[in-house]
């Protein structure tokens, strides 16, 4: 996945060459998938959890997006969705509300 790799190269880290399994379950209820079915290394969880963390408009630890393997896990810590150079991210917590 080229989003993956250049994730990779923004954060100046070499992009491993360890295949990775990405399920995100979609709004309708369908499954989008990326990567092949046996690799060991996965991603799980909803779109949107994924896209606000790509995006960085959540904190990994406020979403439900779980991860498989060394791999999966570094990705899911560097993972954005534009050009540029990465951001500080947010803060876990920082959207949470209370009522």
């Amino acid at each position: 996945m080229a989003a993956r790799g250049y994730a990779y190269t923004v954060n100046g880290l070499e992009p491993p060459d360890v295949p990775i399994r990405v399920e995100l379950l979609a709004p309708d209820g369908a499954t989008w998938t990326w990567g092949p079915a046996d690799a060991a290394e996965r991603i799980t969880g909803p779109a949107l959890d994924f896209c606000l963390l790509a995006t960085q408009r959540r904190h990994r630890e406020d979403l439900a997006l779980k991860a498989k393997g060394p791999h999966a896990d570094k990705w899911l810590d560097i993972a954005q969705a534009f050009a540029g150079p990465p951001g500080p991210g947010r803060t876990q917590g920082q959207f949470t509300r209370t009522v």
